[in-house]
């Protein structure tokens, strides 16, 4: 496969472009056909329908104009003839009505067509090298649903929104009534690899093996390290990571722990008989290596390095992270290397970013997880479509 090596999609220049360039550029790089396909009228009676394709292509450029409901919709069609012509309908005909877009997107809906694009659309990606998905980055965003607000024990039984709580970067907490968009992103392209759309009252850390299992099977390429934050420090998402010949990167939470474990300190360092922690040294093929922390003189030991050890080197321990792949982890935690890492974890904030400020997953205007879902990948679908876009386009370029 291919590897992308140059400069890596960036969305923020993909919004530099004029709104006209940007949706001829975006639908060049897009065959809807296929999925256009299943969503064909088959009613022999009644007036001719409406191209479904366009108003596939209608569904994905609304959300690149800001626009949140069918009825802007309908009416940006009824009045912008570019913005029609561009998303394939008949000039000599009336833009579709706002009940049209209401049945074709609940078959969408139905057939789960949004779902099949993107995941289609990841297979683009990977097979163009836009992906290298070594390291993925895991996290959760907040959405507010359209829905009638109602107590958590009822909403809970619905399965569509419920009442979300989580605590901010500043440690305030904050409610919602609405859902939660768990992702996986490829951290060096910044592009969606899989995502779960769940009631907000779900826990991060319940997704987390389902979200890693997910883009394993997409990815062509061996996971190697996964970031997630402090949320998802359970045991089932170490060993999910595991199992698939991964390292999770997070931060231990450590407010429900009382004390670490007899002869380390709380991030898995080895302490010496005198109490010290001793220094990290490097991995030795699958163990953490530590050294004896006088010898290395990172600490004044009043007994020397000879009384835990007759060597000149000092004394040596080695952990197998296998003991308990929770506390320990290659590199070991709060390196340099394991900082490096864990700081990747942003791209997938960059993401939501985008999602939510750029394009309208948070300006919901439909009722039910279902549709909510098909509203998300819509978005997703975007930010994949547009990497495709930009992509070609410059191979164009290289090529004439």
């Amino acid at each position: 496969m291919y590897i992308l090596q140059e400069t890596l999609f960036s969305f923020e220049e993909w919004l530099k472009l004029e709104s006209k360039e940007r949706l001829e550029l975006f639908f060049s790089s897009l065959d809807l056909r296929p999925y256009a396909k299943q969503l064909k009228s088959h009613t022999p009676q009644g007036a001719p329908g409406y191209c479904r394709e366009a108003i596939l292509r209608a569904f994905l450029a609304a959300p690149m104009e800001g626009i949140t409901t069918f009825t802007m919709l309908h009416r940006r069609l009824q009045t912008d003839l570019r913005f029609r012509y561009q998303c394939g309908f008949r000039l000599d005909q009336d833009a579709p009505s706002i009940a049209t877009f209401s049945r074709v997107f609940a078959d969408m809906v139905e057939k789960q067509i949004a779902e099949q694009l993107f995941h289609d659309l990841v297979s683009s990606c990977q097979t163009e090298g836009l992906m290298i998905t070594q390291h993925l980055a895991i996290d959760s965003t907040a959405i507010e649903a359209y829905e009638r607000k109602q107590p958590k024990k009822e909403s809970e039984t619905t399965g569509n929104a419920t009442w979300g709580a989580k605590f901010d970067t500043y440690g305030n907490k904050i409610t919602w009534f609405g859902y939660k968009i768990h992702l996986a992103v490829d951290t060096e392209s910044e592009l969606p690899i899989a995502v779960e759309v769940t009631p907000a009252h779900v826990n991060d850390g319940d997704m987390g093996p389902a979200l890693m299992n997910k883009a394993a099977k997409v990815s062509d390429i061996d996971l190697e390290f996964i970031m997630m934050d402090a949320g998802y420090d359970q045991l089932k998402n170490y060993e999910a990571a595991h199992e698939l010949n991964a390292q999770a990167i997070i931060p231990l939470n450590l407010r429900n722990e009382k004390e670490p474990p007899t002869g380390f300190s709380s991030n898995g360092t080895p302490r010496c008989s005198m109490g010290f922690d001793m220094v990290y040294w490097g991995a030795d093929k699958r163990y953490l290596k530590f050294r004896c922390p006088h010898t290395v003189r990172k600490v004044d030991c009043p007994h020397g390095s000879a009384w835990c050890s007759p060597s000149d080197y000092g004394m040596v321990v080695k952990v197998n992270p296998n003991d308990d792949l929770r506390r320990f982890s290659i590199p070991h935690r709060d390196t340099k290397r394991w900082k490096e890492l864990y700081n990747k974890r942003t791209s997938v904030e960059r993401v939501f970013a985008r999602l939510k400020e750029n394009l309208t997953v948070n300006q919901l205007h439909i009722r039910g997880i279902q549709k909510v879902k098909t509203q998300v990948f819509l978005n997703l679908c975007i930010l994949l479509a547009s990497a495709l876009a930009m992509f070609k386009a410059s191979v164009r370029q290289r090529c004439a």
